[in-house]
């Protein structure tokens, strides 16, 4: 059961096949035996999940059906989730039992999904590696020795080592495109607005934005389904119809315009890699893609203008941790003052205060207009370099990652070299726009993700470039060995 995708499983629970009890519980057994290698879970609901699979399967009996009911999915563990420990990684929230759902565990309740547990992520969503979690490094299971890529590790080890069909991830500047490369699954990030940060504890507010991790295109297109949608307690969330994106799956890429941005293919690619997104492009062209070469070029101001608004806007929602109304607290403290300074400085880890630290100094007076208002007008340079592009294009397409998956540690110590991890994935937050990662071969044995961009709401396109490629390759198809 556990090598099936969540389209598969669903169809035998309709057949019943087996029971979305059964199948639960083969899960659950499995994280118990296999997740101790690679720390991917911060906790299990085994009784949730067991309650929640027995509620599908009545519901079933009952004639009911849908494409997420009975089906088991890992959940990342920055969506409120109540009477849960929602953690968000980090020292600051271990004691956070939420008192609510976030949108997004609402709506996957809604469609009968049943939550195995809550994964493990870089503390806060501020990390490439899932190296800065409280709860220890996640391991890759395509090699236990590097890193599964951040911040959704803990979501992308447990798909990819079969220990769930499905997980969601958030997705700030590449936290679930990266690491989706780095494990070889399907992963994409909606357009800005299109899934409810409601509940999803906040980074980043104008940047985040949440979305599926599942091994096929296919997969992706039903979670997405479930999880987008309009939510009046969101002011951002946009309201638009959410299409069946499965449903767009079966068209032709004849004639498709792919466009290949200069910026993405020269220094800092590992000529490897490149190698493996080249013979995507091919593949592509088989199918009937005509690919265009474009160019985005403020892509270099991506990186120094991203790391000075996310770092900007982390200041500001992490402000609410003072250690008064919940989460950590430090012990005795001496006066109010004393109250604030020890709980953050014990309750935060290294990487968030660097990162609040950068954001307090560029809000302060005298550099708000030097750095923020600056990066804010570069963002708009880039969104207008994607705006040129997609009218001569429909998609975009070039590596998610410039290497594969590095060595536990071998960055943790260099933060600026950690941030060029994602140059590739943060424009498209900046810009809003929809982007998603897929299985395109490996290098040394580690997976190479191959980035799909699309124009404004374009989502289903995306899936179905996805789905075509997937028909005609079997990348996605691969299980890392000792998980398969």
């Amino acid at each position: 059961m556990h090598n099936k995708t969540l389209a598969e499983l669903a169809a035998d629970l309709k057949a019943k096949a087996y029971s979305s009890e059964e199948l639960t519980r083969s899960l659950l057994d499995r994280i118990a035996r296999l997740d101790p290698q690679l720390n991917s879970f911060v906790t299990v609901t085994a009784d949730i999940a067991l309650t929640q699979a027995r509620a599908a399967d009545a519901r079933i009996a009952a004639g009911e059906s849908g494409p997420l009911l009975g089906i088991p999915y890992a959940h990342k563990d920055i969506f409120c989730t109540d009477g849960v420990r929602t953690s968000c990684g980090s020292k600051m929230l271990d004691n956070f039992i939420a008192p609510y759902d976030a949108a997004v565990t609402g709506k996957l309740a809604t469609a009968g999904a049943v939550m195995l547990g809550k994964t493990n992520m870089d503390e806060f969503a501020m990390g490439s590696s899932n190296e800065t979690s409280f709860y220890g490094p996640v391991k890759n299971p395509w090699n236990l020795d590097v890193v599964p890529g951040g911040s959704s590790g803990g979501s992308a080890a447990a798909v990819a080592a079969r220990l769930a069909p499905a997980a969601t991830g958030t997705d700030t500047g590449g936290s679930i495109r990266q690491p989706a490369a780095l494990c070889n699954l399907t992963g994409i990030k909606p357009t800005y607005g299109r899934v409810s940060r409601y509940g999803m504890i906040a980074f980043a507010s104008s940047l985040d934005q949440a979305g599926p991790m599942t091994r096929t295109a296919e997969d992706a297109a039903i979670m997405l389904t479930a999880m987008a949608g309009f939510d009046p307690r969101d002011s951002t969330c946009v309201d638009r119809p959410v299409e069946d994106y499965r449903a767009a799956l079966g068209n032709s890429l004849k004639g498709l315009k792919v466009g290949l941005p200069k910026e993405y293919f020269g220094e800092g690619l590992d000529p490897a890699v490149g190698s493996v997104i080249q013979t995507a492009i091919d593949a592509l062209k088989k199918l009937g893609a005509e690919p265009v070469e474009i160019t985005l070029p403020n892509t270099a101001l991506a990186v120094p203008a991203y790391y000075v608004v996310a770092p900007a806007e982390c200041s500001s929602n992490l402000s609410r941790f003072d250690g008064v109304r919940f989460g950590y607290r430090c012990e005795n403290p001496k006066d109010l003052e004393d109250l604030y300074k020890r709980s953050r400085g014990e309750g935060f880890g290294p990487e968030v205060k660097r990162r609040i630290m950068i954001g307090t100094y560029a809000l302060s007076a005298g550099y708000y207009d030097a750095y923020y208002l600056k990066a804010q007008q570069v963002r708009h340079l880039i969104a207008d370099d994607f705006k040129q592009a997609f009218q001569k294009v429909d998609v975009i397409l070039g590596p998610t990652s410039p290497t594969v998956a590095f060595k536990l540690g071998e960055k943790f110590n260099d933060p600026v070299t950690m941030y060029l991890s994602d140059i590739y994935t943060i424009a498209v937050n900046l810009a809003g726009l929809p982007g998603m990662s897929i299985p395109a071969g490996f290098v040394h044995d580690l997976p190479v993700g191959l980035q799909l961009i699309g124009n404004y709401f374009d989502e289903a396109r995306l899936l179905n470039v996805a789905h075509q490629y997937q028909q005609a390759t079997d990348w996605h198809r691969r299980a890392p060995h000792g998980f398969n």
